[in-house]
C-alpha cells in the first residue's frame, strides 16, 4: 500500500507523466460517454434478456468495452478490430511478405497497423449489418425498419467503432499503456457494479456457504492469473565473438525467456467462436422443413448447446488445442535456433542446429501443455464458479478476469517503467 502511494506521488510530481494520466482519463471519461448514448428503435429491456442468454454475445460485448449491452452509438466497439488484429497476425505466419514486415522493427508495425486499420472497416460494416438483422429477428429492433434505419445504424454503429478504435490509438501515443487494452478493461470495469446488483438480487437463494467459496475463489484465481501470465522458463544462451588470432571465445551470457502464457485471450476467442456454432446450425435447422433425419439432426445439436457437460468438454478441448496452435506459429523453435546461430549463440550443452531445436521444441510442448490446460480452465470458469458457489448471474467471467489482470500488470510495469526513465533523465 505504501509502495503504491509512493508511485501515485511521483506521478503527480512528475509532469509528462501526470499530463498523460490525464489525458487518458478524459479520453476514457469519453468514451463512457459515448457509450451511454442509445441507437433508437432499440428495446433496452429485451435487449438484456439476450444477452443474459446468449455467451457469444457476451464475449463481444466484453471485446467491444461493455458498449454493446446497451447497443449505445458504439456498441461494436473493438470488436471489428481485434478480429482484423487476429486476421493479420494468422497471415504474417503465410504471407512471407507480412512476415518480412515484422522483422523491419517499428517500420514494418506501422505498415501492419496500417493494414489492419484498412481491415477493420469492412469488417465493421458486416458485422453492422450481422448484429442489425441479429437484433431485429430477435425484436430488439422496434418501430420502423426500412432501408434508410438499416443504413443509419450501420453508419452509425461503423462511425462509432472507428472512432472508438482511434480514441484508444490516441490513448496508446499520447497516454499511459496500450489504449486498445485499457478501453476494453475500463470497459469490463464498468460493468460490474450492473454485474454485482444481479448478484446481489439473487441473495435470498444463495447459502451461506457460497458467499464464503464466492471471495475465496476469486482471490485463488486472480493469485493463479497473475502467477500464470509472469511466468516464463529461462533457458540459458551464451554468445561466443571471434578474437583477433581468429579464435571463438565466449563473451556474453544471457537467456531465452519461453513464457507460460504465449497466447493470451486469443484462443478463447476463436474457442467460443466455434463452439457456439451447433447453436446457430440449430436455430436454422429448426426452421427447415420436416424431412428425415431432422428429428435426429436436432437431437444430436442438441447436445453441444451452452450449459450442456458436452459443451464445456469441447470448449475446453478446442481451447487446448488453440493454445498449441496460436503458441507454435508464434514461437517457432527452427527460427530462435537459426537466429542463435546466426548470432554465435548457443545453447550450454546443447549442439546448435537441429539438436538446439528439438530442444526448444521439448521445452516449448510441455511449458504450453500447461498453459492450456490453465487457458482451457479459465474458459469454462463460470460453469466451474457457479456448481461450487450456486451464483448463476456472475458479475464476471473467467475472460474477463484474464484480460482485467492482464492489463493491470501491462499498466503498472508501464507506470514504472516511466518513472525509471525519468529518473535515469536527471542524471544524464
Amino acid at each position: 500500500m505504501n509502495k503504491l502511494i509512493h508511485s501515485i506521488r511521483l506521478i503527480l510530481k512528475n509532469r509528462e507523466l501526470r499530463n498523460k494520466v490525464i489525458f487518458t482519463l478524459l479520453i476514457v471519461a469519453l468514451v463512457r460517454f459515448l457509450a451511454h448514448i442509445p441507437i433508437p428503435l432499440v428495446d433496452h429491456q429485451r435487449l438484456q434478456q439476450i444477452f443474459r442468454s446468449n455467451q457469444f454475445l457476451g464475449l463481444i460485448n466484453i471485446f467491444s468495452g461493455g458498449t454493446l449491452a446497451n447497443f449505445s452509438i458504439i456498441a461494436l466497439g473493438l470488436s471489428p478490430y481485434i478480429n482484423a488484429s487476429i486476421i493479420l497476425q494468422l497471415l504474417t505466419m503465410v504471407i512471407p511478405k507480412l512476415e518480412q514486415l515484422t522483422k523491419e522493427g517499428e517500420y514494418g508495425r506501422e505498415i501492419i497497423n496500417k493494414y489492419t486499420r484498412f481491415l477493420t472497416l469492412p469488417l465493421t460494416i458486416m458485422q453492422a449489418i450481422g448484429l442489425y438483422f441479429l437484433f431485429q429477428s430477435q425484436g430488439v429492433v422496434v418501430g420502423t425498419t426500412n432501408l434508410l434505419d438499416l443504413a443509419s445504424v450501420i453508419l452509425v454503429l461503423s462511425a462509432g467503432s472507428l472512432l472508438v478504435v482511434w480514441l484508444g490509438e490516441l490513448i496508446t501515443e499520447k497516454g499511459v499503456g496500450d489504449g486498445i487494452s485499457f478501453l476494453i478493461f475500463i470497459g469490463i470495469i464498468a460493468a460490474l457494479p450492473s454485474g454485482l446488483g444481479q448478484v446481489m438480487a439473487s441473495l435470498d437463494v444463495i447459502e451461506l456457504t457460497s458467499l464464503v467459496t464466492f471471495p475465496i475463489l476469486s482471490i485463488v484465481v486472480i493469485t493463479a492469473i497473475i502467477y500464470v501470465n509472469e511466468a516464463y522458463r529461462k533457458v540459458r544462451v551464451k554468445y561466443a565473438r571471434a578474437t583477433q588470432s581468429q579464435t571463438l571465445s565466449i563473451s556474453q551470457e544471457s537467456y531465452l525467456p519461453v513464457r507460460l502464457n504465449n497466447a493470451g485471450v486469443i484462443p478463447i476467442i476463436f474457442a467460443i467462436s466455434l463452439i457456439l456454432l451447433p447453436s446457430l446450425f440449430y436455430q436454422v435447422a429448426n426452421y427447415m422443413p420436416e424431412f428425415g433425419l431432422k428429428q435426429k439432426l436436432l437431437d444430436f445439436l442438441l447436445l453441444w448447446q451452452p450449459g450442456t457437460s458436452h459443451y464445456y468438454a469441447a470448449y475446453f478441448f478446442l481451447v487446448v488445442v488453440f493454445t498449441f496452435f496460436y503458441t507454435m506459429v508464434t514461437f517457432d523453435p527452427k527460427k530462435v535456433a537459426d537466429e542463435l546461430k546466426n548470432n554465435n549463440g548457443f545453447i550450454p550443452g546443447i549442439r546448435p542446429g537441429r539438436e538446439t531445436v528439438r530442444f526448444l521444441s521439448y521445452i516449448l510442448y510441455r511449458i504450453t501443455l500447461v498453459g492450456a490446460i490453465f487457458l482451457g480452465i479459465i474458459a469454462i470458469l463460470p460453469a466451474i464458479s457457479q456448481s461450487l458457489t450456486n451464483v448463476q448471474n456472475l458479475a464476471i467471467g473467467g475472460t474477463g478476469i484474464l484480460i482485467v489482470v492482464s492489463v493491470v500488470l501491462e499498466l503498472a510495469k508501464r507506470i514504472e517503467s516511466e518513472l525509471v526513465m525519468q529518473n535515469y533523465d536527471k542524471y544524464v
